[in-house]
């Protein structure tokens, strides 16, 4: 039983103590919440059934800080036409082109399309064309 079914399970014997007890203040007292707690209970089953009971998040969403699409896209193409800028140069580029973005930006966005590491030039992992290989 998984920790939902039990706060759940829990949640109908409250509700099933107060009609049995015909006493909402003595139900909670037995099982140790506020009347308050009972009647949200009791509104939560009453309008949505079981699933009404499931514990909910409280939690805000956490949203991923990215950069616009058209920005990201326009770094994948710089980090697979040009393979041997760094984040800085990159970022420098871009902002020659109109596209503002900063050197984590560009790292970041990088690393989420596994662009970090050419080993040796090769092809770059999203376009088929093939890079120039560079001597060191």
């Amino acid at each position: 039983m998984t920790t939902q079914e039990k706060l759940i399970r829990n949640k109908l014997s409250l509700l099933e103590s107060a009609e049995y007890l015909k006493n909402v203040s003595e139900a909670c007292k037995v099982n140790g919440v506020s009347r308050q707690h009972f009647y949200d209970i009791k509104k939560a089953y009453e309008e949505n059934g079981l699933d009404g009971l499931w514990e909910k998040s409280r939690r805000k969403p956490c949203m991923k800080n990215r950069v616009a699409p058209e920005i990201e896209d326009a770094v994948v193409r710089m980090a697979c036409e040009y393979p041997a800028y760094g984040q800085a140069r990159a970022a420098n580029e871009l902002k020659k082109q109109g596209t503002l973005v900063s050197s984590g930006g560009i790292r970041s966005i990088r690393l989420r399309h596994g662009l970090e590491i050419f080993a040796g030039g090769g092809e770059c992992p999203l376009h088929p064309l093939p890079l120039p290989k560079f001597i060191r």
